[in-house]
This record gives C-alpha cells, structure tokens and sequence, in this order.
C-alpha cells in the first residue's frame, strides 16, 4: 500500500489494490498544560521550562563611566587691556597661541595722552617744585595710564619726555587674539590648522581705543575636564564625587580629582549633562582639547534588582515574562538604571514574582513586533 494515500473510512488503494489499514497511536492526553494555554498568542504567553529568578533588594555602588576634553580653566583667563589711546609703535607678539610670561613686554604704544600727561609733570617739577600735591596727582595720572614705575621713575630723572609707553603681560599662558582686536573674525571659526598659528591682524601702526581688549591669555597649567554624563546616569552623579580620569593618548598621566561643578544646562546640540573637574597640569602637560575616559564613583543606589537579561524592551516599554501556571506571561515593568549587569527595577514586580531569567529565549520576535506596532 502507498502511504501517501490517506482516507478516513475502510477501502482500497487505487494504485495498487491493497486494502486500507486503520491507523492507531495509543497516545494519551496529556493534563500537564491546558489547551488554553498551547492557543494562546506568543506575545502573551509562553510554554517553556527556562530557569527563573526575583528581583532583589540590595545596594549597589554605582560606577559611571564617561566621555570627555580637556579645556583651559576660563577663571585662569586674562586680558590686557589698552589703558590708553593710540598707535601700536611696536609689537611683540607676532602669532596667535604665542606662549608668553608674566612681566613680559608686549607693545609699545604711542599716545598723545600719555605725551600730555608726561609734559604737565615736567612743567611742575621745573616751574613749582614745591607744590608737592599737584605733582603727586601728576605722577599718579601716569600711572593710571598705564605707565610703570621705572618708565615714571626715569622721566623724572632725565627730565626728558617719553614718545611710547610699553604695555606688559600680568599673565603668564597663550596669547589668544580678541575677538574685538580681530580684524577677521572668520579665520577663528576655521578648521584649517594654518589658521591657529598664523600672524596677527593686530599690526603695528594700527590705532587702538582706551579700554579696548587686545588680548586674552589662558593659562595651560590650570584646566578642567569636561565629562559628558548621558540622561540615565544624571541622577548619580552629584558634586564632590570621586572621579578617576585617564588620557587617551597618554593612559600613564591618569589621576583622581573629584566633580566641582555641574552646568545646570544642556550645551548646544548636545543631550548630555556636562560635569567639571579641576585641576593643576603643571607637571602633567596634558594638551588642551585631549580626549580622556573617566570612571565617576556615583552615589550608592538602594534598589531592587534583575539581571539585565531578564528584562526584554520593546522601545518605549519594557516586559519580563512573569512565571504562571502553565507557562509564562509578558508582563510590563517600570525599569530605572543599568549597572554592570543588572537592571534596576522600579515598578511592576513583587519580591514573590518569579520572572524567567533571559527574556530574549521566550519571545516570537515576529508576534512582539506586530502587536506593538
């Protein structure tokens, strides 16, 4: 007889004649799971033997990692300022990010001004030495104006005018152009490195104002790191938390500070919180603008617990599949922070309810997605 050719009453095989043999399995029915449940739609209940677990209380020590740059402190931020006006006689910084020092010598000046104020005290010192208080006020409009002591000292002495007055640097670090002495502004938002370094638009015989901002100069040696922290990890990361920061590109100048200061602002096109932490690169010379990894020791979290695995997401939601008679049931879940491997659960779950432990081996991938949508 073909076994291919299957009836459902006693007869003959119509290719070959043989009589039909009634087909019998001896099986029996089985009381274990219901038929409820085998009919029931994946996406709500599963048929299956996997392991399970509970969630548990307990407090973890949370370790945040992050990104982030290295950037000159901005309170370590100088500027020299034009005191009074007139012509650049002499310059002597010649390209931007210039290393210069403190007392330094950076221009001579040329001012009508100054030239006044130097002739009026020569006229009282030869014509009224003894009104001693005009001849203070002199001195001292001088040195309002930016005169030094020994450019003041000397006038007097020689009884000779000067034509120039130098101006010299109260900070030590790179010279970094004004954005109000620029005379091209455009040449700063430009990536091409040729641009960082190249020459000055502040030339000598250019004119400059009374209090105009020539120059600002940052100090290498006091910086900050600027660590991104993503949304789930802002509620942890507090001032004052201990933090271990290690260069990229130079892992052997890694050291521990702690956060000084959270921005309470997200920076322009950027989702994540920026932290702070200050310190001294005197002796480290990290570059500025170097990328670092850091290792933030969080705030201790008193919570309850999965393991990562157990909790399957769906995008906007999140399920377990929660042990019942018979099988398992998707079940919604409110979950907070990931740490190492586990998740923290904040609602949806009772210490009883068992969950199976890997969420990903119980679900129809195909059903999930259709009924979600």
């Amino acid at each position: 007889m073909h076994p291919e050719i299957i009836k459902d009453k006693p007869g003959s095989c119509p290719i070959c004649g043989m009589d039909f043999v009634k087909k019998e399995t001896g099986g029996s029915a089985s009381t274990e799971i219901g038929l409820e449940a085998l009919l029931k739609p994946t996406n709500e209940f599963v048929v299956s033997s996997i392991p399970v677990t509970t969630i548990e209380k307990k407090e973890e020590h949370i370790k945040i990692e992050a990104l982030g740059t290295i950037a000159y402190d901005t309170r370590a931020v100088g500027t020299i300022s034009a005191r009074v006006s007139g012509r650049i006689e002499k310059l002597y910084v010649r390209y931007r990010y210039q290393k210069i020092s403190k007392g330094q010598r950076i221009m001579d000046i040329y001012s009508p001004e100054i030239l006044t104020a130097q002739q009026n005290l020569l006229f009282l010192l030869k014509n009224d030495p003894e009104n001693k208080t005009f001849i203070e006020s002199a001195k001292q409009k001088l040195l309002l104006l930016g005169m030094s002591s020994e450019q003041l000292q000397r006038v007097v002495q020689t009884k000779q005018t000067s034509f120039t007055i130098s101006v010299y640097s109260k900070y030590s670090g790179h010279v970094h152009e004004s954005a109000g002495a620029s005379m091209n502004t455009s040449s700063e938002k430009m990536k091409d490195i040729s641009q960082l370094t190249e020459e000055l638009s502040l030339k000598e015989g250019m004119y400059i104002n009374k209090g105009q901002s020539v120059f600002i100069v940052y100090n290498p040696n006091q910086a900050w790191a600027l660590l991104n922290i993503f949304g789930d990890n802002q509620g942890l990361v507090k001032k004052g938390n201990s933090v271990h920061i290690i260069p990229e590109t130079a892992p052997n100048k890694d050291f521990r500070a702690s956060i000084d200061f959270i921005e309470p602002f997200y920076r322009k096109e950027s989702k994540t919180l920026t932290a702070r932490v200050y310190f001294n690169n005197s002796s480290l010379k990290i570059p500025i603008g170097s990328q670092v990894r850091a290792v933030i020791n969080g705030n201790s979290k008193d919570a309850y617990w999965l393991p990562k695995e157990a909790v399957l997401s769906l995008g906007l939601d999140k399920v377990v599949f929660h042990k019942v008679d018979g099988g398992f049931k998707a079940h919604k879940v409110n979950t907070g922070i990931l740490h190492d491997e586990h998740i923290q659960i904040i609602s949806g779950l009772t210490a009883t309810d068992s969950v199976a432990v890997n969420a990903q081996y119980l679900m129809d991938s195909e059903s999930f997605i259709k009924v979600k949508q």
